[in-house]
């Protein structure tokens, strides 16, 4: 993990070091910039017809920060606004679910929960056991929710069907695989990203399936190693998008044949996280040059 930080910390340099310039798009290719408001966005979530987006606020980029400066943005038609302020309850916020107007959100050792029809009122919080630092993405099925902790190796379910009590329910341990960062669910199967939590890629750091939720058990789905973190299914499901931190971009894979392309999204990309793909629309964050590409892809 400490070797994680020191990456991380050295990416945080080179993308602070001056003012970020628009990224060049590629001649035909269809892309917007966002930076407004904008500091180490690590997550993106489709909301309300529009897209939440996941702050650390932080001086230093360190996903592992407990400063309490996280915030939400709220993205809609060109207008970017304030959805949960600094308020001291979210220090690395990451990867966002969305139910019964409860936004679950990921942070540093803790799931943090908000009553989205009372923002006023203080978040509920679920604390995962203390190795469980870097807490990344969530997928549900019915009320069933799951957490992925990139550092130790875990998928956690939870208990979402009484969300008002939410503080009150333990996670329990799923499935132990290597690196889980971003998870997506597909009817019963579920994809798995991972990321390696030392900074060293591995044979083991490769796509996962799990075939059938209700029996987990993770396979190999698409072989080449890599350092993943997004992970999104087209709508047509034919299309898996998948963003990868070494070489930084983002693939495309097709899911019958597994073929693999690297999808064009302009130049200076340094860390894609876990991104969103809506109405033929993939939201990128880069997560150390503070800012959300925008890439049409229809």
């Amino acid at each position: 993990m400490k070797r994680q930080l020191i990456l991380f910390a050295l990416i945080a340099t080179l993308a602070t070091g001056g003012c970020l310039a628009k990224a060049n798009t590629p001649a035909g290719v269809q892309q917007k910039v966002l930076t407004e408001g904008i500091r180490f966005c690590e997550s993106t979530y489709p909301y309300n017809g529009g897209l939440l987006i996941a702050n650390f606020g932080t001086e230093q980029l360190n996903p592992l920060n407990t400063e309490g400066k996280g915030y939400i943005l709220y993205y809609k038609e060109g207008k970017v606004n304030s959805f949960i302020p600094t308020d001291g309850n979210l220090s690395a916020p990451k990867g966002m679910f969305e139910k019964n107007d409860y936004l679950y959100i990921c942070d540093v050792n803790k799931l943090v929960v908000y009553n989205l029809k009372d923002l006023a009122q203080a978040p509920q919080t679920v604390t995962f056991p203390a190795d469980d630092l870097f807490l990344n993405d969530l997928a549900a099925s019915g009320n069933t929710l799951y957490i992925s902790v990139t550092n130790s190796g875990r998928i956690y379910t939870l208990d979402i069907s009484q969300p008002a009590t939410i503080s009150k329910v333990s996670p329990v341990k799923w499935l132990d695989i290597t690196g889980p960062n971003g998870i997506i669910i597909d009817g019963n199967s579920m994809y798995i990203a991972p990321y390696p939590a030392d900074g060293n890629t591995t044979e083991q750091n490769v796509i996962y399936k799990v075939a059938d939720i209700k029996k987990p058990v993770a396979e190999k789905f698409f072989n080449v190693p890599g350092q993943y973190d997004g992970i999104a299914l087209s709508a047509d499901k034919k299309t898996l998008y998948i963003s990868n931190w070494a070489p930084a971009g983002v693939t495309t894979v097709d899911m019958k044949s597994k073929k693999q392309t690297t999808l064009s999204v302009g130049e200076g990309l340094i860390g894609p996280a876990d991104m969103t793909l809506k109405d033929g629309v993939l939201y990128i964050p880069d997560l150390p040059n503070s800012r959300v590409l925008i890439h049409i892809i229809k």
